[in-house]
């Protein structure tokens, strides 16, 4: 190889070389304000949370199930009747729930009926 060329490929080699080297400081200046933006951001959040929850004097509701909570609950819109209606028809299936825990029965809405050392089908 002569000389010259050499030469040549050393400069070509040297000068993309610093073009990397600009590259590289531009990316990680980029990525630095990147970080910094979402810092500021999630800082800007807390503060926000924390105005709320000293305003209202309670955490934000709209939340439901801690952190993760998804979407808040919906309030039925019921008549009063059907209030009353919905409301009695729990209480006996929880009557009757408590009734067969009691007498040591399980499971008493799949038809099945489990007492303890017997296994039998109810009508």
């Amino acid at each position: 190889m002569k000389l010259k060329n050499l030469r040549k490929k050393i400069d070509r080699i040297e000068t993309r070389m610093q073009e990397d080297s600009k590259k590289l400081t531009r990316m990680k200046r980029k990525l630095n304000a990147l970080a910094a933006a979402k810092a500021r951001k999630a800082q800007r959040k807390a503060a926000t949370r924390a105005i709320a929850r000293q305003t209202t004097g309670s955490p934000m509701l709209t939340q439901r199930n801690g952190p993760g909570g998804g979407k808040p609950k919906r309030k039925l819109n019921l008549s009063p009747e059907r209030r009353a209606a919905l409301s009695a028809a729990m209480k006996a299936r929880w009557a009757a729930k408590r009734a067969a825990v009691a007498t040591g029965m399980q499971d008493t809405a799949t038809g099945q009926v489990f007492v303890v050392g017997q296994l039998h089908r109810s009508p």
